[in-house]
């Protein structure tokens, strides 16, 4: 893999090219595997790199002599191991947190040392070259996400030739391993994406969301669920929460051991939870101001009925907790104070840094489907997650791809994992509205830009205590993004920086005790300052939150002893009927 020379004009064309040609093939050859080949124009677009860049001469001569020497060392090391014998010396290092290459076999093995090391070395030397790329930021945060997914593609361990660990159980299996493989790839075919879990492990309603409650209400978009009270005593604000759209609600609702509901349940609270709809053709037409209306706003509602409060506590997880805040400014536009606590879990609200998803979002690629979305055509949930998982491509693609087809292994069983493929619908109006407005206009932080449910927009009217969730690592919804949102709000806020990602993070109970928290009373305009300040606390965020959410329950009374009421009675058992939907 000799590297590319930049200041040849066709040199970086060429290397657009080989990454779509890749990317195309992969494409058509799984779209035609799993029969989705007329639904390809709704997938989402791998984002090419600019065709020419024109790079500093000096910058680039630096860089190529560099590797160039490196190159060398690293062939002459393997002559020498050739003729003497030995162990190829490490002259390059995977990146921290890289796993591709545990086995002995590439580091014993010489052949397979010198195609691990060139690998990397070129790796690296693409990577640099794309961060000296003289571009405006959006475009050189795009070419630097492309450059990634190339050499994530590429890589020896993707290829069962050139992998000894395939080559080792193959052998060990006497081909076996290969020919399950097969039969992996054709079950896997058959369902339209990659698994990641060992799916035959879990069920909605057998160990999956399965605390005790009932359906209290149901309309077109939305089932509200009411949890059963399992202390004497509750607090008399109920919690209401908002979930995330784009998948199953239950993500706050997995195992008994992990729920976060069953963990507030026990808290002392009364809490609802919003089941949102997985969106049929028919309700293609839906519209961000009707999942306010028929979603956020009607939950509130209800849960001051059923509850008999005259406020809540209101908690909102991703996309879930951006539509909680829109429908607080609504509530505040209309001088209605039901909500005497938000709770906003990873959720965006200033979206100046998206984060990398931001590298599949612009107004050519809007423009280009707004006729279809706002004809009602909706947007594939199996679109979106493969879009977050392009991501962490070696961790929840290529991961994949080598263990279940090249080894024939079955994935562990893993609950996250499970949920993560279990993604639902959304209506092209809604979805429209939504990255236009705020994903690429970032008009929600500024007041009065936008009108929402007959009522003007302004964050800095939502006047309530709020406790404000980030995740260290969380790759859709940035850290330092969502701490921007103490900057917009008017009520007082808690800021907590959690360990981990955007899902592991939040799912984190205490029990047993791991990773670890960040609080700082002082909220700072600058997000790095807050951290710098901040005090370091091992376990789970939960008792820092439940301890928060206590002041703002109100009175403690005697817990009810049934779910709903005369007008709202049940429906059916949690986890009720929405979040069962497939299609």
């Amino acid at each position: 893999m000799a590297p590319l020379d930049p200041l040849d004009p066709n040199a970086w064309a060429e290397l657009a090219r080989q990454w779509q040609q890749t990317q195309s093939a992969w494409s058509d050859w799984w779209g035609k595997s799993m029969g989705l080949v007329p639904m390809a124009e709704q997938l989402p677009a791998m984002p090419a790199p600019p065709a020419s860049v024109a790079f500093a001469a000096a910058d680039v001569a630096e860089l190529n002599a560099r590797f160039q020497s490196r190159m060398q060392a690293l062939w002459r090391a393997a002559f020498d191991v050739q003729a003497t014998g030995g162990r190829l010396p490490d002259l390059v290092e995977p990146l921290p947190g890289d796993r591709r290459f545990r086995a002995a076999a590439w580091g014993d093995q010489p052949y397979f040392a010198l195609l691990k090391q060139s690998y990397l070395l070129y790796a690296e030397y693409l990577r640099e070259l794309a961060h000296l790329a003289p571009l405006p930021a959006a475009e050189k945060r795009r070419l630097e996400f492309t450059t990634r997914q190339y050499l994530d593609a590429i890589a020896p361990t993707n290829f069962a030739a050139t992998n000894p660990d395939v080559l080792a159980r193959a052998v060990a299996t006497e081909g076996a391993s290969l020919v399950q493989g097969l039969r992996n790839l054709a079950d896997d075919a058959q369902k339209g994406r990659i698994s990641m879990t060992d799916e035959q492990a879990f069920a909605v309603g057998r160990n999956l969301a399965t605390t005790p409650g009932s359906v209290v209400f149901r309309n077109e978009l939305v089932e509200l669920i009411q949890y059963d009270a399992t202390t004497p005593t509750v607090y008399k604000r109920p919690l209401v929460i908002i979930p995330p759209c784009i998948n199953k609600y239950y993500i706050l609702d997995l195992r008994p051991e992990n729920s976060f509901v069953a963990n507030a349940v026990a808290q002392g609270h009364t809490v609802f939870m919003v089941s949102w709809r997985n969106i049929p053709p028919e309700l293609g037409q839906l519209t961000w101001d009707d999942y306010l209306e028929l979603g956020v706003l009607t939950a509130i509602r209800l849960a001051q009925e059923i509850a008999e409060s005259k406020t809540v506590n209101a908690l909102g997880f991703c996309v879930g907790g951006t539509l909680l805040a829109c429908a607080l400014t609504v509530l505040a536009a209309r001088k209605n104070a039901c909500v005497a606590s938000a709770t906003l879990l990873t959720t965006m609200l200033d979206f100046a840094d998206p984060g990398e998803i931001g590298v599949y979002i612009s107004r050519e690629f809007l423009a280009a489907r707004e006729p279809q979305l706002l004809a009602g055509q909706r947007v594939q949930g199996s679109e979106l997650a493969s879009a977050f998982a392009s991501l962490r491509a070696n961790e929840l693609v290529w991961n994949y791809v080598v263990g279940n087809y090249l080894k024939g292994e079955t994935p562990p069983a893993f609950d996250l994992l499970y949920w993560n493929a279990d993604s639902a619908n959304l209506p092209g109006p809604m979805y429209l509205y939504y990255l236009r407005n705020l994903y690429l206009d970032n008009t929600l932080r500024t007041p009065a830009q936008l009108t929402m449910a007959g009522a003007p927009v302004d964050l800095s009217r939502v006047s309530m205590p709020v406790y404000v969730y980030a995740s260290r690592d969380d790759h859709i919804v940035p850290w330092r993004s969502a701490y921007r949102t103490a900057a917009l709000v008017g009520g007082d806020v808690t800021f907590v920086l959690g360990a981990s990602g955007h899902i592991a993070g939040v799912i984190n109970p205490p029990h047993p005790p791991r990773r670890n928290y960040w609080t700082n009373d002082l909220i700072t305009d600058a997000p790095d300052d807050w951290f710098a300040r901040a005090q370091l606390v091992a376990g789970s965020w939960w008792p820092h939150w439940a301890q928060w959410l206590a002041e703002y329950g109100g009175t403690k009374r005697r817990a009810p002893h049934a779910t709903g009421n005369d007008a709202h009675p049940p429906l059916e058992a949690a986890p009720g009927t929405y979040v069962r939907a497939t299609t």
